[in-house]
């Protein structure tokens, strides 16, 4: 890395952008056109952006097509390599890439999801340490993720486990860096909404902000059809309200890849399609977000303060040919400022932050614990009951596919003797064989699966639960030393909790 690279005067302005490409191989519809599109207009983006975070960016060619048309902007890229099929996440930089890892989440969906594919991308983060200036806290540590897809609504998803988990994982990561003293910079496709469980762990778990939340604090923390957001009794937004003020990365009208049949077959007809701004917009809500931290911990952060100045949706134009939306999710794009002569900052206020829509779940004490112990011992024990019934599930399944493979082998022990009493010769035998192949096949599988991956699976959920455990007791234990156990949770719960824990 030559010395050069590095910036003598150290930037106080910096401008972010995340974006998931929508770049599955063989089954995204005009992938690689729209990449490249993507790479194009990156280059073109007046001011241009200093960092960005890409999701779904699966192939090598589709980066370095957009590395190729960036690369006079952002001269610094790492595609991430992860999981069977490639972890889809890019980072690409103004500056330097001092270090760089990939790490995957430890609780990442089922491989007997095949068809949803979240476990054979193998999820993770992709973190890079980026060197802005000269000075000994001139980093920003960038991580770039995508969690688990939500396949059915809150709170009966049966993948809520394993997005509690990642966004336990990643505010882990952010913490690490704000206790560095670094610039934390969190982006991706969250798959969450902002009224979600997960985005209030993040927020509560690391020092970071939401900055679209910064600016915009009366958005929607849902789709209008939702029940978080009818809860809030608002009028249904419009398309153009959607875009501007309530951040609406995903499923929104003016994404053409959310139109109906009709209205994109007139779209590959060439017909220019119109999108009425004002019309009714139900089914948009945010997904994609950038959190930003200025490192270190109330009440004693670092001399800079970085704020947000401003945050939109952006690479909401379409194909300039093909005349489609460059991706089924927009970007957001923010620049943040630092002003070393500030007292505050809205990215630094006391540690943990407070959000409006979760207010029993942060500690209200205002005694320094440990940064893992932020949240009521209340929602502690709601991830540990959480834990708990995805454990039930996966010893069922273990239990199930374990039997499966045993009766497997009984079965093909049967055919292999029908086939020695019909003989060989007859078309019996040829089913016979047939059916002790595929079936002893399908039985190993599951009995791997079964004796393997969810085994895998419980073990980490295991080390996720005595984390979880362990900043209970730490909360617990500061609440008794204050005397306040009878005010949060009751002497008597207070002494029963602790002594359970000594017993384990």
């Amino acid at each position: 890395m030559a010395s050069s690279s590095i910036p003598i005067e150290t930037p106080t302005q910096i401008r972010i952008l995340t974006l998931n490409c929508w770049g599955l191989k063989f089954i995204a519809k005009y992938r690689h056109e729209r990449l490249s599109e993507i790479g194009r207009q990156l280059a073109l983006t007046s001011p241009p952006p200093e960092i960005v975070g890409l999701q779904e960016c699966w192939t090598q060619q589709d980066y370095e097509s957009i590395r190729q048309q960036t690369r006079h902007i952002l001269p610094y890229g790492k595609f991430y390599f992860g999981g069977i099929f490639g972890a889809g996440l890019a980072i690409l930089s103004r500056w330097p890439i001092e270090e760089s890892s990939m790490y995957a989440y430890p609780l990442n969906g089922r491989p007997t999801a095949f068809f949803r594919g979240d476990w054979f991308v193998g999820k993770g983060v992709a973190c890079a340490r980026v060197r802005f200036g000269r000075g000994i806290a001139d980093v920003a540590e960038v991580f770039t993720t995508h969690l688990h897809a939500p396949y059915e609504r809150e709170p009966n998803d049966s993948y809520l486990c394993h997005r509690t988990a990642q966004a336990w994982e990643i505010s882990k990561l952010m913490r690490g860096a704000a206790e560095r003293g670094h610039l934390v910079i969190g982006l991706g496709d969250f798959n969450m909404l902002p009224s979600s469980f997960a985005h209030r762990l993040i927020t509560a778990q690391s020092p970071v902000r939401d900055v679209w939340r910064e600016l915009h604090p009366d958005s929607s923390v849902g789709a209008a059809i939702d029940a978080v957001e009818k809860a809030r009794q608002r009028p249904i937004p419009s398309a153009e309200f959607n875009m501007t003020e309530n951040g609406a990365t995903c499923d929104g009208a003016f994404n053409t890849w959310r139109w109906s049949k009709a209205m994109r077959k007139q779209l590959d007809k060439g017909e220019d399609v119109t999108v009425d701004k004002d019309a009714p917009d139900p089914r948009a809500k945010r997904l994609d977000y950038i959190f930003v931290g200025d490192g270190g911990y109330a009440p004693e952060f670092p001399p800079s303060r970085w704020s947000v100045e401003s945050a939109r949706l952006a690479m909401t134009e379409r194909h300039p040919t093909l005349r489609c939306s460059l991706s089924d999710h927009f970007a957001v794009e923010a620049v943040i400022t630092r002003s070393p002569s500030a007292k505050t900052s809205s990215l630094t206020q006391s540690y943990p932050p407070s959000e409006p829509s979760s207010p029993a779940l942060h500690k209200t004490t205002s005694t320094s614990l440990a940064p893992n112990a932020a949240l009521t011992p209340e929602t502690y024990d709601l991830i540990t009951e959480m834990i708990h019934t995805y454990v039930r599930r996966e010893r069922s399944q273990r239990r199930w596919r374990l039997a499966h493979f045993v009766v497997s082998i009984v079965v093909s022990i049967g055919c292999m003797v029908g086939v020695w009493w019909v003989g060989s010769r007859t078309y019996i035998g040829f089913v016979l064989v047939l059916v002790s192949t595929l079936n002893f096949g399908a039985g190993v599988i599951d009995g791997l699966i079964g004796g393997l991956f969810v085994s895998s699976e419980i073990r980490a959920l295991k080390e996720f639960e005595w984390e979880v455990a362990n900043a209970k007791r730490l909360v617990m234990d500061a609440e008794a030393r204050e005397g306040v156990g009878a005010v949060g949770t009751g002497a008597g719960r207070l002494s029963g909790e602790t002594e359970g824990h000594k017993a384990e």
